[in-house]
């Protein structure tokens, strides 16, 4: 096909000359010619995806609209849960400020520290220097005794006449909420008035087996219905001496030999006690010892913090 060619006639020259291509129109119809043709692709596209759409987004679809319907009902139930959880968290200060005389129920963690950082930005640059230095200072010194401390430990370890005191947990997977009041003066909750505690109270349910602590001989076994009420005592090595009191039952005799984790009995509140719990102590020539002090080998060393603050913090005792 012949290419179209345009002619004008010249009125003073008499003849018929070409007409003269111009870029500015030709590029002018160009992009009109782009812009039309990308309109219609983007009109075409929107008319197919509202007609047509692909198994993904139809589902996607159906949960929105699901999503939409429950979120009324969600924001229901979380204020409902809300509320729940603010009048249990009521009663429970309410329960540990009546009974333990503790300004409140324990947190998840009493000892975290994960936000204590918050405010390290907050030094001065200019002290910031000596700051540094003093802390490490401390920590250097700090290290020196804690490998003093190891020294002294592989030597009493490397003796073979030392005798280990009682450090396993006379209930099995106890956990630091479950610690009551430890040695010291506790408010005794029958007559309001602080008297010496001598051992360490562990809240757990009744029938919770109870374990001996070392192996030992069982010294005591006192079926009574007054004081610490059903009462084993078993003799260690190196003059230590454990108590169990308010016992449910005793499954051990005056005599028995027996070895750390054996089972002597289950957890009552046998005597005068309080509440359902283990009375335990630990003695060393007939003195009395904080029986926390013995749990480290047993549990992990967070575990073995709380479980101090707890014992020491709690001010009424169980029995």
């Amino acid at each position: 096909m012949a290419k179209r060619r345009l002619f004008i006639f010249d009125t003073e020259n008499f003849h018929f000359g070409q007409v003269p291509r111009q870029i500015g129109r030709t590029l002018t119809t160009l992009v009109v010619y782009m812009f039309l043709t990308l309109t219609l692709a983007v009109l075409v596209y929107l008319a197919i995806s509202l007609v047509s759409r692909t198994d993904t987004e139809r589902r996607l679809r159906r949960e929105i609209r699901m999503y939409e319907r429950l979120y009324s009902d969600l924001e229901k139930r979380e204020e409902l849960l809300g509320d729940a959880i603010a009048n249990l968290q009521h009663k429970d200060n309410d329960i540990y400020s009546l009974v333990f005389h503790s300004p409140g129920a324990p947190m998840l963690d009493p000892l975290d520290r994960s936000n204590t950082t918050s405010a390290a930005d907050t030094i001065p640059e200019s002290r910031l220097t000596t700051y540094t230095g003093s802390k490490a200072a401390a920590l250097m010194k700090q290290s020196r005794i804690v490998d003093a401390t190891f020294e002294r430990i592989f030597r009493a370890l490397s003796d073979t006449a030392l005798v280990l005191p009682p450090m396993s947990l006379p209930i099995a997977d106890i956990t630091y909420p479950q610690v009551g009041a430890s040695a010291g003066r506790k408010m005794n909750p029958f007559y309001k008035a602080y008297v010496y505690h001598e051992g360490l109270d562990l809240i757990v349910t009744r029938g919770t087996p109870v374990l001996a602590a070392a192996d030992g001989t069982v010294t005591s076994a006192v079926v009574s219905r007054k004081g610490q009420g059903r009462t084993v005592r078993i003799a260690h090595a190196g003059g230590y001496e454990t108590v169990y009191a308010h016992l449910e039952s005793i499954n051990v005799y005056v005599g028995q030999p027996v070895r750390a984790g054996d089972k002597i009995g289950t957890v009552g509140m046998s005597g005068q006690a309080f509440a359902p719990h283990l009375h335990y102590e630990v003695r060393r020539d007939g003195l009395a010892k904080d029986p926390v002090g013995f749990f480290f080998a047993s549990v992990s060393p967070t575990e073995y913090v709380n479980m101090l603050y707890m014992s020491i913090s709690t001010s009424q005792s169980m029995d």
